[in-house]
């Protein structure tokens, strides 16, 4: 895998793992108002999901293969 789908599943992870943690009523980030606790951990996760769902997050050995391929192509090897 590539260093950059990595990252980017790390961060949904950690969005999600913040989110649930923030629904049971223990939030990861020490802010004192609740509202804005939640408000930024629910921006957290958006931003996170998106980011995560707009790029090509290949995992099996033959996606990222596919993915050399494409990138062959492009370059008109």
């Amino acid at each position: 895998m590539k260093a950059d789908t990595i990252i980017r599943t790390a961060v949904l992870a950690l969005a999600l793992f913040n989110q649930c943690l923030a629904a049971a009523g223990r939030p990861v980030l020490p802010i004192e108002e609740e509202s804005v606790n939640q408000l930024v951990s629910a921006a957290f996760t958006v931003c996170a999901a998106v980011a995560a769902w707009w790029k090509n997050n290949s995992f099996s050995q033959a996606a990222i293969e596919a993915d050399r391929y494409l990138d062959e192509l492009r370059r008109g090897e």
